[in-house]
């Protein structure tokens, strides 16, 4: 995609739509307040808004609406409870420090939950100095809150009932870009100057983007599904390209090869260009389906593949005639291949006008696909343990609010002393590394963002050019802050800036209070992470790696269903398949997670990898034999398979008992599957190349759960026998 294309992408996402909105919700009830001459009035309001707006992320209307609601009671009560105690300071650090374990303990009921309690702690914090006004009575700052948050939550309510499914569509396009860009990182293995191990890393780090937005589709879109099939074409639409996109996804996972291996034997051909070029146009096609979706054009394809498939065809044969080569692993890439621009064409085909209204009915129930998280105290209850991570964060992080609002007492920061409490809110995270990341992020942004924002206030004394550069700083920081929250804070500090300076404030002397604060509230949340109840990745990952254990069992599982005659429903399959899709993407997060911490922490790193790198080989080839084993005819499926299957099942199990103990108290009970073949599998066999390939697929993943059983008895230390693919 040209950077034109790019940038009218940008302007076409959620990201720039939610950006737009945040910034008009938030700047409306000032501009109106300011106009009768009530500036600190209309801040306030425009306060709870942006509170409130924060907390609206994309999601289900039903899921955004309940998140408005009790982000404007968690921050009423936060403003209430903050404004009785602010007279005594005593009694306002035991407040603090009891109201962020309270809102960071939000975070156990998902990601939509945690935000609504941070905006808690925001609004806590802010209160802080709000009553250092004495004009400003306890009742008249409730209501002006209270006015912003209603004021937001009607925007936000309004304006999906002019584009119901607007948020969806746009998301959805976000996750055909991140597969296309999965494609493309697939396409390098086949270009020999690039290494195949930072290739790798790169496709691992890929897929965990992709199954992030995966599952922001599936939430807007499958559980509002019942209204969306019932009554709108569009809905239907959407639905029908998102588990299409899933298949593709799939297909996409499924070419995976042996690639040192091939670009040994078949580099000096020339060949693997081919495959490159064109698997790299396939990445392309899907970014232009993406950005046409997103603009809310009909789409056109940009590639006619027929000329690409049939010159990697040529190429191949000409391979096996000049070369003398075998070219059957390139033959299997072709046919992968193919398989992908017939998914590509169909995707085209639902917007055919004559095809719109033949779309075909769904086959699998959707509402399965959701993660149901109810408000259910017991759930709080059971993590109210120092076994849990969230418990050790919020603990944490009522520890260090307490620690920094008392140096904001002792020490003389200047008066806006908050800031330090807002620096500790938004960099301490549950985990070291991500609070270590957040803390680079905050201090880069901070000082290139207020350099930037000191040079504008010198050089434009304009107040009508001002004012639209705090606009333009606003958008961007809104709009950003999902995206890069580093780029993000280098445009929310100038706003700031500015916005104090219209308060007829010392700038410069506000950006050195700004940078100290922020210096100290970074220093304080990152040592915090140290040496106050640390969450260290390596302690955790055992539990995470059950949990993919388990997934490609179940998943495997599948495929002996399918030899013994036992097919799965498409229903119980996608499952399986979408379990194993989130548990890759998690482990692969936790490794990630786990590179970042101090040496000293990072146990077992060369075995973890290895189970990384086995685990993505056995799911990869998983998909593979699952395809086969779908078309395959009962004449190809055998009693030795059944066997075979049941031993690479029984080599994941003894992997995921060696894990039992790390298991949490939540976590499913993992029971081995006994399946029965029928007494006359053999009967009608026919010795054919579709028999061997499966024969050898299976023998092939039996031995990579061999590996990951050799790899699993190292991280537990347990004694075992050598045996796996290199032997």
């Amino acid at each position: 995609m040209s950077k034109a294309k790019d940038i009218q992408n940008f302007f076409y996402s959620q990201y720039f739509s939610d950006g737009l909105r945040l910034t008009f919700g938030t700047i409306v009830p000032a501009l109106v307040f300011s106009a009768f001459g009530s500036l600190q009035t209309g801040i306030i309001v425009s306060l709870g808004a942006m509170a409130v707006g924060l907390s609206d992320t994309p999601g289900p209307l039903h899921h955004r609406r309940n998140g408005m609601f009790f982000c404007t009671l968690s921050v009423l009560v936060a403003a209430l409870l903050t404004n009785l105690t602010s007279g005594i300071p005593l009694l306002l650090v035991v407040t603090l420090m009891a109201l962020s374990f309270l809102f960071s303990m939000f975070a156990v009921y998902g990601a939509r939950a945690s935000s609504v309690g941070t905006m808690g702690i925001l609004i806590m914090v802010l209160s802080i100095s709000a009553m250092d006004d004495p004009s400003l009575n306890v009742g008249n700052y409730l209501l002006y809150i209270l006015a912003g948050c209603v004021w937001y939550t009607l925007l936000s309510l309004s304006l999906h009932q002019v584009r119901p499914y607007r948020q969806a569509q746009q998301e959805l396009a976000e996750s055909i870009l991140n597969v296309a860009d999965y494609i493309r990182i697939k396409a390098n293995f086949y270009a020999s100057e690039l290494d195949t191990e930072k290739n790798y890393r790169a496709l691992i780090d890929q897929q965990i983007t992709v199954s992030t937005h995966q599952d922001n589709v599936r939430d807007q879109l499958f559980r509002g599904k019942k209204k969306i099939r019932d009554t709108t074409e569009i809905g239907r639409l959407l639905i029908l390209i998102f588990t299409d996109i899933i298949d593709l996804f799939e297909q996409s996972m499924a070419t995976h090869y042996d690639y040192d291996a091939i670009r040994e034997q078949f580099g000096p051909t020339g060949v693997l260009q081919q495959f490159h070029v064109t698997i790299r146009r396939i990445g392309n096609e899907l970014e232009h389906l993406s950005y046409q979706i997103n603009a809310n054009k009909k789409p056109r394809a940009l590639y006619n593949f027929k000329t690409d498939l049939e010159r990697i065809r040529a190429a191949i044969d000409r391979v096996e005639k000049k070369d003398q080569l075998n070219t059957l692993p390139l033959r299997k890439v072709l046919i992968n291949i193919r398989n992908l621009v017939q998914r590509m064409d169909s995707l085209y085909s639902y917007f055919d006008l004559k095809a719109k209204n033949s779309l075909r009915k769904e086959e699998t129930d959707l509402s399965k696909f959701i993660e149901h998280k109810d408000i259910d105290i017991k759930k709080l209850r059971e993590n109210l343990t120092i076994k849990s991570t969230l418990f050790r964060h919020s603990l944490r992080m009522a520890i260090v609010m307490g620690i920094g609002y008392l140096v904001s007492l002792t020490f003389d920061v200047g008066t806006h002393g908050y800031w330090i409490l807002l620096t500790i809110m938004v960099i301490l995270k549950p985990g070291f590394s991500l609070t270590k990341e957040r803390n680079f992020q905050r201090l880069v942004g901070t000082v290139i963002g207020g350099v930037a924002g000191a040079v504008i206030l010198l050089v434009v004394k304009d107040e009508t050019s001002l004012f639209m550069l705090l606009l333009l700083f606003m958008v961007a920081t809104f709009s950003l802050i999902r995206i890069s929250y580093v780029v993000s804070v280098m445009f929310m500090t100038p706003y700031v800036l500015i916005l104090f300076s219209f308060l007829g404030m010392n700038t410069l002397s506000i950006l050195q209070e700004r940078i100290i604060d922020t210096l100290i509230g970074s220093g304080l949340a990152f040592l915090s992470s140290y040496v106050i109840l640390p969450s260290w990745e390596s302690v955790q990952v055992y539990g995470t790696m059950r949990k993919l254990l388990i997934a490609n069992y179940q998943y495997i599982a599948q495929a002996l269903k399918i030899i013994a005659g036992q097919p799965p429903n498409v229903t119980e399959y996608k499952l399986a398949r979408k379990e194993v899709y989130v548990t890759t993407a998690n482990m692969a997060s936790a490794f990630q997670r786990m590179m970042t911490e101090p040496k000293s922490k990072q146990k077992d790193m060369r075995d973890v990898n290895r189970f990384v790198v086995f685990n993505h080989i056995l799911s990869s080839y998983s998909v593979t034999l699952l395809n086969h084993v779908q078309e395959a005819s009962e004449t190809s499926l055998t009693g030795d398979q059944v066997k075979t299957v049941r031993k690479t099942l029984s080599l994941l199990a003894q992997s995921i008992r060696l894990f039992d103990a790390d298991a949490e108290d939540d976590d499913e009970v993992f029971e081995e599957i006994e399946i029965s073949s029928p007494s006359d599998i053999d009967d009608n066999n026919i010795d054919s190349e579709e028999l061997r390939l499966i024969t050898d697929q299976l023998q092939f993943l039996k031995r990579i759960a061999a590996d990951l059983n050799n790899v699993c008895n190292d991280l537990k230390k347990q004694p075992t026998p050598r045996k796996g693919v290199g032997q």
